[in-house]
């Protein structure tokens, strides 16, 4: 059985994750591990889109935040790392910009474990926000990066990403697929139109 590491931390990480964890439990052959950095924490920004959107308890629950950008980034990689010399993964998973998608990527390459960047290539083109370095590090280490549109595979094309060994593939746009599954999904359980 093959195993992925996902690595989250923050709101919009779960939503993403929501819809790639349904498709991953539907293969037998691949084990999930869900590592929650804690980035955010608190029960409206965290545990309601686990029970909502039926998301797999973490495996571990790192509990980090309320820290500076190097301490919070710093502390999740330490941390991150043990967790996959523990755990052995083929891959890791990582979602967007935050210092749990930074964090856990530089974990997963400096063991020589594969990172699978989902939402790869997008870019504000805005240096002074945190974000834009982590996606466009966490773009540079990883071995695949799964692109939302045409535009963010143009992106990384103009950064000369052709001349290097990572795969670039148009996946397709996650938080769209949330929109319709969910969408469909609230539309059946939802009261609040009624009330």
């Amino acid at each position: 059985m093959k195993k992925i590491v996902t690595v989250l931390g923050a709101r919009p990480q779960f939503v993403k994750a929501a819809v790639l964890s349904r498709v991953i439990r539907q293969h037998q052959q691949i084990e999930e591990v869900i590592v929650h950095t804690g980035q955010h924490f608190d029960s409206n920004m965290s545990a309601i889109f686990f029970k909502e959107m039926e998301i797999p308890k973490p495996n571990y629950q790192l509990a980090i935040n309320n820290l500076g950008h190097g301490a919070m980034t710093g502390k999740m990689l330490e941390e991150i790392e043990v967790i996959l010399l523990k755990e052995k993964p083929e891959a890791v998973l990582v979602y967007g910009d935050t210092n749990s998608t930074i964090a856990g990527s530089l974990a997963a390459k400096k063991l020589h474990i594969k990172v699978v960047h989902i939402e790869a290539g997008l870019r504000s083109f805005n240096m002074q926000m945190p974000e834009e370095v982590n996606r466009i590090l966490t773009d540079r280490i990883s071995d695949l990066l799964c692109c939302p549109t045409d535009t963010a595979i143009e992106n990384l094309t103009k950064e000369g990403f052709d001349n290097l060994p990572i795969r670039i593939e148009k996946c397709g746009d996650i938080m769209k697929d949330a929109v319709e599954y969910y969408g469909k999904t609230s539309s059946e359980k939802s009261t609040i139109i009624n009330e």
